[in-house]
C-alpha cells in the first residue's frame, strides 16, 4: 500500500477544488465581457451599413453597462485574502445615543441591503431587534454572494453620523454611532472544535415592533459558548430547527475569528481594530448638515452625494481600502 497522496487530504482537496472553481469563474466572467464587447462592435457596425441611427443609443447604453461590469472585475483582482471569496455575516449595533443612533443603526441597514442589491447578492436578516421608538438595537444579516466578505470587510468599523434630528424639536445637530461587524462565513471544512457540554442553549419567543425584516415566531435560539462567552441568536427562520443551524454558523463564524486572533493576532486581515463605539474612533463620517459630505477617515475619499451613498453607492470606498491595504 503505497503513502497517502495528495487527494487523500480532504481539506487539501477541497482548498484546490475551490481555488480552480473561483479562478475558472474569473475566466468565465472575462469572456462574458469580451463576448459583450463583440456584440456591440457587430451592432454598431450593422447600425452604420444600415443607417439606423438609433442604434447609436443602444451601443453607447451597452458601452456604460459594460464599462461597470469591467469596474467590478478589475476590483475583484485586489482580493486576495484567504477568505475574501467567501459569504459575509454583517451585524450592526448602536452606539450611545438612544433613538438617534438607533435610527442611524437603521439607515446604515438599508445602505447595505441596496448595496448588496446592487451586486446580485442574497441578503437574510437572520436576527433582528428592533428599538423601542424607532430603528434597531442590534440586527445580524447574511450576505451571500462571491466575494461578499472580500467587499465588506471595508466596512468594518465605527460610522458617525451629523444630522438635524427628526426626534429634536427644538431641531438641533446631533452626532451619532453605530458600529458595523463583518465576518466570513466558515463552511463545515474548516474544523471549529465545539463540544456541546460547552454550550447554553436558550428558546424564547420571537417578537417586537414587526415591520418587513421580522418574521415573527415561536422558536428563538439563543445559543452561549461558555468558555468564550460568546452569544449569538437567531429568531428569523420558520422553525426552531433551521434558527438553531443559523446560530450555529453564526457561532461558527464567531468562534474561527476568535481562535484566530488567539494564535496569530491577525485583527486587521479578519476583524479590523475594535474601537469603543464613540468619538474619534470613526472610520467613517456622514454628515447632512451644515453641508452634504461622506468621508472616509482611512483613505480620505470624500463624496458630496450622498443620498447616492445611503442607496447603496459604496463601491468608492471599498476600492480605495482595498488598494491601500492591498501589499
Amino acid at each position: 500500500m503505497g503513502s497517502p497522496g495528495f487527494w487523500d487530504d480532504p481539506d487539501s482537496a477541497q482548498k484546490v477544488l475551490q481555488r480552480v472553481s473561483s479562478l475558472k469563474a474569473s475566466v468565465d466572467a472575462w469572456g462574458e465581457v469580451r463576448a459583450r464587447a463583440d456584440d456591440l462592435g457587430v451592432l454598431l457596425d450593422l447600425g452604420i451599413e444600415e443607417g439606423d441611427e438609433s442604434v447609436g443609443e443602444e451601443v453607447q447604453d451597452g458601452l456604460k453597462s459594460l464599462a461597470r461590469q469591467v469596474e467590478r472585475l478589475e476590483l475583484a483582482t485586489l482580493l486576495g485574502g484567504e477568505y475574501d471569496g467567501n459569504n459575509a455575516i454583517m451585524s450592526i449595533h448602536p452606539g450611545a445615543g438612544g433613538t438617534e443612533s438607533q435610527d442611524w443603526a437603521s439607515m446604515l441597514l438599508r445602505m447595505y441591503l441596496r448595496w448588496a442589491e446592487r451586486q446580485g447578492y442574497k441578503t437574510e436578516i437572520v436576527d433582528f431587534l428592533p428599538g423601542e421608538e424607532a430603528g434597531i438595537k442590534s440586527v445580524t444579516v447574511l450576505i451571500s454572494g462571491r466575494n461578499a466578505y472580500g467587499y465588506l470587510k471595508a466596512e468594518k468599523g465605527v460610522h458617525r453620523l451629523v444630522r438635524i434630528s427628526p426626534f429634536d424639536a427644538n431641531a438641533r445637530r446631533h452626532t451619532s454611532f453605530a458600529s458595523v461587524d463583518v465576518m466570513p462565513e466558515i463552511d463545515d471544512a474548516i474544523d471549529i472544535d465545539i463540544k456541546p457540554e460547552d454550550l447554553k442553549i436558550d428558546t424564547f419567543r420571537a417578537g417586537g415592533a414587526g415591520g418587513q425584516y421580522v418574521n415573527k415566531t415561536e422558536s428563538a435560539i439563543r445559543i452561549t459558548h461558555i468558555p468564550t462567552g460568546i452569544v449569538v441568536q437567531c429568531q428569523n427562520e420558520r422553525s426552531q430547527h433551521s434558527n438553531r443551524l443559523m446560530a450555529m454558523k453564526i457561532l461558527r463564524a464567531k468562534l474561527f475569528e476568535h481562535y484566530r486572533e488567539e494564535e496569530n493576532k491577525k485583527l486587521a486581515e479578519l476583524r479590523g481594530e475594535q474601537r469603543e463605539i464613540a468619538w474619534g474612533s470613526q472610520i467613517r463620517s456622514y454628515v447632512f448638515h451644515p453641508y452634504n459630505m461622506v468621508k472616509d477617515h482611512r483613505t480620505g475619499v470624500e463624496v458630496g452625494n450622498i443620498q447616492a451613498v445611503m442607496d447603496g453607492e459604496l463601491d468608492v470606498f471599498i476600492e480605495a481600502y482595498l488598494k491601500k491595504k492591498k501589499p
